[in-house]
């Protein structure tokens, strides 16, 4: 896989987890905290800068009441 592809993926992710953060009233912030991460690496997920380990997508995961596969769902 080209790294083109692989940071439209990274962006991709970012972009759902924006929307599912602002869907349900959290700031960037608060969302980071509430999933026990640093408010600037959350900033970097959302901007598709960072390749997030499965250990902190289930963090994001559980902090949305969802499952990782409907975390995913969506992204190409």
């Amino acid at each position: 896989m080209k790294e083109a592809d692989l940071k439209k993926i990274r962006k991709s992710f970012g972009v759902r987890i924006r929307t599912l953060r602002k869907a349900k009233g959290f700031s960037q912030e608060e969302f980071a905290y509430e999933c026990s991460l640093h408010r600037t690496y959350m900033g970097d997920i959302e901007r598709g800068e960072r390749n997030v380990s499965i250990d902190n997508i289930a963090k994001i995961a559980a902090t949305l009441h969802m499952s990782i596969s409907e975390l995913f769902s969506g992204i190409k």
